[in-house]
This record gives C-alpha cells, sequence and structure tokens, in this order.
C-alpha cells in the first residue's frame, strides 16, 4: 500500500490594509475601509497536494468548484440527498457542493495531467491553469493529457479561445468514448444539459492531432496504465500510478459525494448507463475495500484522495491520512 509523504500549499492572498496601525493625518479612515474591503473580499487560493508513489510525485490540483442541485441524483429524492449532505456538512443552499480534481504525474522524465477540468463551463471553475502556474508550469510543458471521459468538466481546460490549450501533448480518451460524443446522431437526440459536452467534444478532436483513441486497458508509459470503468460514460476510464510496491487509482466519476460509496443504486444525472455504472460500483466498491487501495477521486472534497471502507456490513469514504506520513 502507498505510503504518504507530504502536503504542500500554495496561495496568492489579496492585499490590502489589515491593520489600523495608521492613526494620523487622516489615515484612520480608509485603513479601516481597507480593512473591511479585504475581509469581504474572496480569498483566491490555489492549493495542492503532493503525494509519492515509488518514483512518481502525484500532485492533487483543482480547477474549482460547482454545486449540485439535489434532485441530480436519481435513485433518491432532493430532500434524501439534502439531509445526507447536511450530515456531511457538504450542503450549500443550492446543491451538494463537487470539488473539480485533476492530477499531475510525474517521474522527472514525463509530465502527464489526467483531466483538464471544467474552465469555467460550470459553477466557479478555470483555476487550473492557475494552479499550474503555481507550480510555475504552463500547459505547454505538459507531455501528455489523459481524459477519463468526455464531460464537459474533464475536457473543458483542453480547448481555450478555439485553440489546443495543451499543444506539445499527447491526449489519450477510451475509443467508445470518442465514438460516442463525436457522433452527431448522439448529440441530436441528447438532452440539453448534455449538449455543452458534445460540442466540446467535438473541438477537440478537431483540435488534437495527437489525439489517441485507446481500446482496454493498457499502459500509458512504465507505471501508467488505463483501467476500465465503463457505465458513467461507455468509456469512461480510470487510471492506475504504480511504482516501488505503491498505488493509487484514479477513478474518476466512480464516487460522488453524499452517496458513494454506502448505496450502488444512487446515481448522477449526466450518467448514461445506470445499469452498467451500478454493476461497476457493486464490482469496485468490496475489492477496493479488501484490497485497501487507495483511491483518487474527482469530485471528493480536496485533494480528493481516500479510501472505501467496510465499516459493521457498510461501505464508507475514509479521507486517506496522508499529510506528513512515512
Amino acid at each position: 500500500m502507498p505510503q504518504l509523504s507530504r502536503r504542500a500549499f500554495a496561495g496568492a492572498l489579496p492585499l490590502g490594509l489589515i491593520g489600523g496601525g495608521l492613526v494620523g493625518g487622516g489615515l484612520l479612515g480608509p485603513a479601516r475601509a481597507a480593512t473591511q474591503d479585504a475581509a469581504e473580499a474572496p480569498v483566491a487560493v490555489n492549493p495542492f497536494a503532493q503525494i509519492r508513489i515509488g518514483r512518481f510525485t502525484v500532485t492533487a490540483l483543482t480547477d474549482g468548484y460547482a454545486d449540485m442541485p439535489y434532485d441530480y441524483f436519481p435513485g433518491r429524492s432532493a430532500p434524501e440527498v439534502e439531509r445526507a449532505a447536511s450530515a456531511q456538512f457538504t450542503a450549500r443552499p443550492s446543491g451538494v457542493r463537487f470539488l473539480f480534481n485533476q492530477y499531475l504525474v510525474e517521474d522527472g522524465e514525463r509530465r502527464i495531467l489526467i483531466d483538464a477540468g471544467a474552465a469555467g463551463s460550470i459553477g466557479q471553475t478555470g483555476q487550473l491553469p492557475q494552479a499550474l502556474a503555481a507550480l510555475g508550469l504552463q500547459p505547454k510543458q505538459i507531455d501528455a493529457v489523459i481524459v477519463t471521459h468526455m464531460h464537459q468538466d474533464h475536457m473543458g481546460g483542453l480547448v481555450l479561445g478555439g485553440k489546443n490549450n495543451y499543444p506539445e501533448a499527447d491526449l489519450y480518451i477510451d475509443r467508445r468514448d470518442v465514438t460516442h460524443w463525436a457522433d452527431p446522431a448522439k448529440r441530436n437526440g441528447a438532452p440539453d444539459y448534455l449538449q455543452t459536452s458534445f460540442r466540446m467534444a467535438e473541438e477537440v478532436v478537431r483540435l488534437y492531432p495527437r489525439l489517441q483513441a485507446i481500446d482496454g486497458e493498457r499502459e500509458i508509459m512504465r507505471g501508467v496504465s488505463i483501467v476500465d470503468l465503463t457505465g458513467h460514460t461507455p468509456g469512461h476510464i480510470g487510471v492506475r500510478v504504480e511504482d516501488g510496491g505503491k498505488s493509487m487509482i484514479m477513478v474518476s466519476d466512480m464516487i460522488f459525494p453524499v452517496v458513494h460509496p454506502a448505496a450502488t443504486d444512487v446515481f448522477f444525472l449526466f450518467e448514461q448507463d445506470r445499469a452498467a455504472a451500478k454493476a461497476m460500483r457493486d464490482r469496485f466498491f468490496p475489492r477496493a475495500a479488501s484490497e485497501g487501495a487507495l483511491i483518487a477521486a474527482t469530485h471528493m472534497p480536496f485533494p480528493g484522495l481516500g479510501r472505501v471502507v467496510a465499516d459493521h456490513g457498510e461501505m464508507r469514504w475514509q479521507v486517506a491520512d496522508w499529510a506528513l506520513q512515512d
């Protein structure tokens, strides 16, 4: 099992007059006003967290967040979801707080980004470029991007301003998702809430000549491999990072806050094959619990690292105690 190493945060806080030390010369009023403005202004923080998996450094980043309405969870009523969210302190007036976590995998030779965020297309997102910049990185320094599936919140950052945002990167997406999301007939029959994903998918296919539509489970590079988690979308995949007897599985949208892993009969509005998604979770959750697998999940509270554990016959999410570990 992976031993987790260290935690780091980087942030840019708004500057202003915080103290009331300037008393003379008519400055007391402005100082108080500046203090009040600073207190009321939102704090812009780009957090990141790093762990070691053998020779790999895995950095958790976030593109931001959105609050998902309580009626977006088929299988439970909106009041049931709201009560559960309140009990877990993830309830907001407009819904369940979802994070959008991405993961940068580095081994000193290559940089692989897992998912590209929503890029402002939903909620309070669009922070991934700043998060990369906090690491001293520009998108052109990314060697590969693995897209776990072609929903807008996982591929939105690939195309910004009508341009390929990762010009030096190989792009890996499951062929089943590429086929589905690039099909005009599928788009014409899809509900309104999926139209943004179809439009983005068309742009991605057009603007990324280095797109590799992959088939099944395969190794992207030594120690980084694809895991088939189909159900949420036709080609929904996960990514296993493994080296030196340690491992982590990025499971993308296999796990949603509040409802998982306790119940596999609760879905998310965007889920396209509920029967397949339930069957996959029914298989995956018990196995993950028995193996004690370290999991990275897109929408769980930052940094999205945890484990599925069996607790008196019920499955629950256990946040990984990863900071300051050997």
